[in-house]
């Protein structure tokens, strides 16, 4: 008899165990992932999202002037794959643990070594790689789930925004591409295969050589006459030099070039914009 009670304990014990490992309960903050392409490279985000589930949060849930874990569960990491700039700080690539002390009216922000910190626990000040401070602005709508997004993005910066409750804060990122992007630039322009149209429009967004981004658009219009979006890049890039004769011969052209395309409407909408402007 005990010998039968023995094996039905084991057996209730095993069923208890293999229905746990098969049970899968929805997560109270949840992990997530984001990976953002950036310069020339991508930056990762891996942290979990906790909600306000009827709670006051900052200055309650999250008290003022304490680290916080800036999120839930592990310690929220950020990752790069190149140096940056961290409001004006140099980080080297890597991945890097983010914490925050929330105030009422400034947040300090930490990029710290301690990637495999539970939240606060192991936490220590002598890992901190940069300190900064952040105003935080108020949102009209609450933020529900806490929420991280990399927005405001061009050629060589970005900020890293994480939202709550009614608060924002951003954590602004520089990549210290120019003299990478030159010499990259300058190795592919003597491939057999040359990029002048993209070369061409990193110039003009990036304002730095308006004389070679209207050289390499020429090339890439030699190569390809009707490629109407290299008109209009033509154009946007001769207006920028204030050319309004070649501006609008180029966006005249763009216009014409994509009649009876799809894009017909948005290329006519987009030349006549620069033809007036330079009139």
């Amino acid at each position: 008899m005990k010998k039968i009670s023995f094996l039905l304990l084991v057996s209730s014990a095993l069923f208890y165990n293999v229905s746990a490992q098969e049970l899968k309960l929805p997560a109270l903050s949840p992990a997530s992932k984001i990976t953002q392409s950036f310069s020339t490279f991508d930056i990762e985000v891996s942290y979990s999202r906790p909600s306000m589930r009827g709670r006051k949060i900052f200055g309650d849930l999250v008290p003022f002037d304490h680290v916080w874990r800036t999120g839930a569960n592990g310690a929220t990491k950020l990752k790069f794959g190149e140096n940056v700039m961290i409001a004006g700080q140099a980080v080297p690539a890597g991945e890097y643990a983010v914490y925050t002390i929330p105030g009422k009216e400034n947040w300090e922000v930490i990029i710290n070594k301690g990637t495999g910190n539970w939240g606060v626990s192991g936490y220590d000040k002598k890992d901190d790689v940069v300190r900064f401070m952040a105003k935080p602005s108020r949102l009209s709508t609450p933020v529900e789930t806490f929420t991280i997004d990399i927005a405001n993005i061009t050629f060589n910066s970005c900020d890293i925004e994480m939202s709550w409750e009614n608060t924002k804060i951003a954590i602004p990122v520089k990549a210290d591409n120019e003299e990478k992007i030159s010499t990259a630039i300058d190795k592919a322009i003597n491939n057999p295969t040359i990029p002048y149209f993209p070369v061409a429009a990193y110039y003009l967004e990036t304002g730095q050589n308006l004389n070679k981004a209207m050289e390499y658009v020429n090339k890439a219009i030699a190569q390809n006459p009707n490629a109407f979006w290299m008109q209009y890049l033509k154009a946007r890039i001769a207006q920028k030099q204030n050319n309004k004769e070649v501006a609008i011969e180029a966006a005249q052209k763009a216009a014409e070039l994509a009649t009876g395309t799809p894009y017909e409407n948005e290329y006519k909408k987009n030349a006549d914009r620069i033809i007036k402007a330079m009139k």
